[in-house]
């Protein structure tokens, strides 16, 4: 299994929708965003990325399970407010894994077989105290030999203006899983519609 992004919840979109008219009120208005809110809306949200006119994106949150290789994460974890609530760990499930399920498909099968063969060298030292400093020397090498396929999983929370940013930034990278991610994107509510992301990354 390789890259996926999904299993998405999104708060405030109606209130942050209704809040892009706030600057222009002397009283903030309580009720649903009309026809007039959502206009005003998209052409705030479509202004240029550092004008400030989209700021009111960032009321509408999100939670997103996604599962990445390493190499994907370390691209990803540049954006500030795209921010991890948990993680899968290396630390506890390390030698849980099944390496071969874990790896990104283009992952080099020889690179594979020797940290499967690292594993299996851990799982051969005795487990008690006289040789827990093999054991940890082991580990070490194990963690540090994983390729950058390897794949992790994490509940991630973010909004619509970090998520405008990276669609504009990464619409036509070279690597496959940020169009995976550009098209989840275009599947929000009404993302294009408030960002004008597509037109954006042109």
């Amino acid at each position: 299994m390789g890259f996926s992004i999904g299993n998405e919840y999104v708060y405030g979109l109606e209130r942050a929708v209704k809040a892009s008219g706030n600057p222009m009120r002397t009283k903030i208005d309580p009720t649903a965003p009309g026809e007039k809110d959502y206009l005003r809306a998209s052409r705030l949200g479509s202004a240029q990325n550092g004008l400030g006119h989209d700021n009111f994106l960032k009321g509408i949150t999100l939670q997103v399970d996604v599962r990445a290789p390493l190499y994907w994460w370390k691209e990803a974890q540049r954006y500030h407010w795209f921010d991890f609530v948990s993680s899968q760990s290396t630390m506890h499930c390390l030698l849980k894994f099944d390496v071969r399920e874990q790896c990104a498909e283009e992952t080099d099968p020889v690179v594979l077989r020797r940290v499967e063969e690292l594993v299996e060298e851990y799982r051969a030292i005795p487990d008690d105290e006289a040789h827990r400093a093999e054991q940890k020397a082991k580990w070490r090498t194990i963690v540090a030999s994983l390729p950058c396929g390897f794949m992790l999983a994490a509940t991630m929370v973010t909004n619509y203006q970090q998520l405008k940013t990276m669609y504009i930034q990464r619409r036509h990278h070279k690597l496959k899983e940020w169009h995976v991610f550009c098209d989840w994107c275009e599947s929000l509510p009404r993302f294009l519609e408030l960002t004008g992301a597509k037109e954006l990354a042109q």
